[in-house]
């Protein structure tokens, strides 16, 4: 038996490997909206699930097949949906699954516009409790008859905090929960949440797997160890139709993309995957810089405080040390008292001032003031996040360029 190739050989050749037209070492763009069958009887089957192919391109196409193939390689997985962002991925997988009453443990710490939606399903039915996930009793607490899912990330985005993945794992075979588990700040090359039980796993394609701010995507991939049979909300029509280990995926695909509509692009698909091709290496560089420029931060006098996992100081360092195998490229600061972080961040000249993250370039944003604007000062401040906080997404510069732009901007204010 030959040995298991490494991630980065896999990435590379997992489009060869499903052998495109005419000996290409890339899936083309399939472009086409619709197919036609000589045989009406194809399309029917179809259709109805009795062989695979293709209808529609809502429901994916060849060039998004074949990034999902990759992903789920990536994750560990056993099938992939890709969707137009990871709002649509998180955002549909929901509405694809849970029903009005049912009850979903999520973490207090999660992003601004995944909060955002969280609220609109509480909204409409759902019962939502945002716990403190790096503490698994609170998870324990908050946990009810109708509870059917946990939802936590890696590493929360922008103070940094780890939640206790392997414990929340633990607890949710023991109940019997979805445990699905957003892996965008870590990607599958620093970690795979299949080996702390996830039973689905979201990625914002658009980030670290893209990974060149060029296109936007997301997707959801089913780790294949959720017992979809003793899950209730499963539809009729596919407990009948579909093998019981690709129920809950399926029915992701047909109530959360094809009827929520968040197809992702065959051509963002394809900048995705050919990005995708780089993952390890962009991560390591990215990585690198990361830990020297937290150490840099964490011992100016003009800072007060940085949020990062790969600082011996950060209350969750041995949890990620454990976890991670690496620490990966996001960390948020803050100022010292006097110095206004807008000056500061329009005193960075190489440093770009944008938001988005997993970026080849390195990026920076004053949180309060915009992606977390919208919740509040008070929601702000449970979550950890002063109006001072700036975060950064680190990128692949040479770490003298960035040290000398940080630097100067410092100096500017002496």
């Amino acid at each position: 038996m030959s040995k298991k190739k490494g991630f980065t050989t896999t990435t590379l050749h997992s489009d060869r490997l499903l052998k495109p037209e005419f000996g290409a070492i890339h899936q083309p763009v399939h472009n086409a909206v619709t197919w036609g069958y000589d045989d009406v009887q194809g399309l029917v089957n179809v259709f109805q699930n009795k062989t695979k192919g293709y209808a529609y391109s809502r429901q994916g196409n060849p060039t998004t097949t074949a990034l999902e193939h990759k992903v789920s390689q990536m994750e560990q997985g056993i099938a992939t949906v890709s969707f137009s962002t990871g709002m649509a991925a998180i955002s549909s997988t929901i509405l694809a699954l849970m029903k009005a009453s049912d009850h979903i443990i999520a973490s207090s710490y999660l992003f601004g516009n995944t909060r955002s939606v969280m609220q609109t399903y509480i909204d409409l039915g759902l019962q939502i409790s945002f716990v403190d996930t790096t503490d698994i009793e609170q998870v324990r607490n908050a946990y009810t008859e109708n509870t059917k899912m946990v939802f936590v990330e890696t590493i929360a985005n922008p103070a940094t905090q780890v939640s206790d993945l392997a414990a929340i794992g633990d607890f949710c075979a023991e109940k019997k929960l979805i445990y699905m588990v957003d892996n965008t700040m870590t990607s599958p090359y620093l970690f795979r949440p299949a080996e702390v039980k996830a039973s689905l796993v979201i990625n914002s394609l658009t980030k670290y797997i893209g990974g060149h701010g060029n296109a936007l995507g997301g997707s959801v991939t089913d780790t294949g160890l959720f017992d979809w049979l003793g899950f209730p909300n499963i539809a009729p029509i596919i407990r009948e139709q579909i093998r019981p280990e690709m129920q809950g995926i399926t029915q992701i695909r047909k109530r959360g993309l094809r009827d929520g509509g968040g197809t992702l692009s065959p051509e963002a698909a394809h900048s995705i995957s050919v990005g995708s091709e780089t993952l390890a290496l962009r991560l390591e560089r990215a990585c690198n810089n990361a830990a020297v420029l937290a150490e840099f931060l964490n011992n100016h006098p003009m800072v007060s405080q940085v949020y990062y996992p790969g600082l011996k100081s950060h209350p969750e360092h041995d949890r990620a040390s454990a976890l991670f195998h690496r620490y990966g490229g996001l960390m948020s600061f803050t100022l010292a008292d006097g110095i206004d972080c807008l000056s500061f961040l329009n005193e960075l000249k190489l440093v770009i001032k944008s938001s988005n993250l997993g970026d080849t370039r390195t990026l920076a944003i004053p949180v309060a003031h915009t992606i977390f604007f919208e919740l509040g000062k008070e929601r702000r401040d449970e979550m950890g996040i002063p109006d001072s906080m700036i975060r950064l997404s680190v990128g692949i510069e040479d770490i003298e360029d960035l040290l000398e732009d940080f630097g100067n901007a410092f100096t500017s204010f002496k």
